[in-house]
């Protein structure tokens, strides 16, 4: 049966109301037409992925991630009082993000990114850790994988910048060359900007400010670890590399509170509702110009 995106216009103030986001947990090779009416392969073939046990082939026309971690279409557990875990994720990001890229840039001439640590464990560290976990209860595989990877970003590097008790960045000083440190550093931020690249790529379908959070993201980190990778003699970094990625990261924490707003904000607490901008092929953006959604074949 093919779904639709029943939110109603004034689309933002979604947890008040239900719509069907196409990806729920019915398994589709059951289906009636998911193996053109072989039996012998609906027990295990998906059409595609058959971890996601949904079909991901090319006659399918999938919705986007959307409503669980997409703020303001967030759509409430039937039977189970879940508030929506993405804002507080989002806001713990944003704020760790914005501190840490401010010394980036070298604001007021602090270069010593030590503040960080105690944000870096507690709040965009555990504090997302838990939305992410919370995601995973809601059951939004994306939320819970970007909240709950991010927030281990945030304590894997306040242990790389703790001092003394576990002297990481020692350890190269020591027993390596003046630059093994920063090129070390650069291949963690590295592996940090392929993961923000494949989640880029799944905000395609989703709105405009959704993928802007992404997108400076996955520029943040692309300029940090050149900056770790392309370092002077004397093994200090590159500097408008490491600002150029401060600014974004910047642009990235303001972009993550604004997200977060627009899935605060609601008729309870707010006069107006946060503009997000859907795509205009995303199954909003299509519903708006009136044209039918394919986001799932027919039973």
């Amino acid at each position: 049966m093919a779904t639709t995106d029943g939110v109603t216009n004034g689309a933002l103030n979604g947890h008040n109301k239900e719509y069907t986001n196409g990806t729920n947990s019915q398994d589709h090779a059951n289906a009636t037409g998911y193996s053109n009416g072989n039996a012998q392969h609906r027990g295990y073939d998906y059409g595609g992925n058959p971890l996601a046990h949904q079909n991901t082939g090319d006659s399918a026309r999938l919705p986007a991630f959307g409503g669980e971690f997409q703020p303001g279409l967030y759509r409430p557990i039937k039977g189970r009082k879940f508030a929506n875990p993405a804002p507080l994720g989002l806001s713990a990001f944003a704020l760790t993000t914005f501190v840490l890229s401010l010394i980036n840039i070298g604001v007021r001439g602090v270069k010593i990114p030590s503040i960080v640590i105690g944000l870096a464990f507690g709040y965009g560290g555990l504090v997302q850790l838990l939305a992410g976990m919370w995601e995973m209860a809601v059951g939004n595989t994306f939320g819970a994988t970007a909240l709950s990877s991010y927030g281990g970003f945030w304590i894997s590097f306040a242990i790389i910048l703790t001092p003394g008790g576990f002297d990481i960045g020692g350890t190269y000083s020591s027993e390596g060359g003046v630059n093994d440190e920063n090129y070390a550093l650069g291949y963690y931020l590295a592996g940090w900007f392929i993961f923000t690249t494949i989640l880029l790529i799944c905000t395609l379908r989703s709105t405009v400010a959704f993928f802007l959070l992404f997108f400076f993201l996955d520029l943040a980190f692309l300029f940090l670890f050149l900056a770790h990778l392309y370092p002077n003699a004397e093994g200090d970094i590159h500097v408008n590399l490491n600002k150029a990625g401060g600014y974004f990261g910047i642009f990235a924490a303001f972009a993550a509170w604004y997200n977060a707003l627009a899935g605060i904000a609601d008729d309870s607490n707010s006069f107006f509702v946060i503009p997000v901008a859907h795509f205009p092929w995303s199954d909003k953006g299509r519903e708006k110009r009136g044209v039918g959604s394919k986001s799932m074949p027919e039973d």
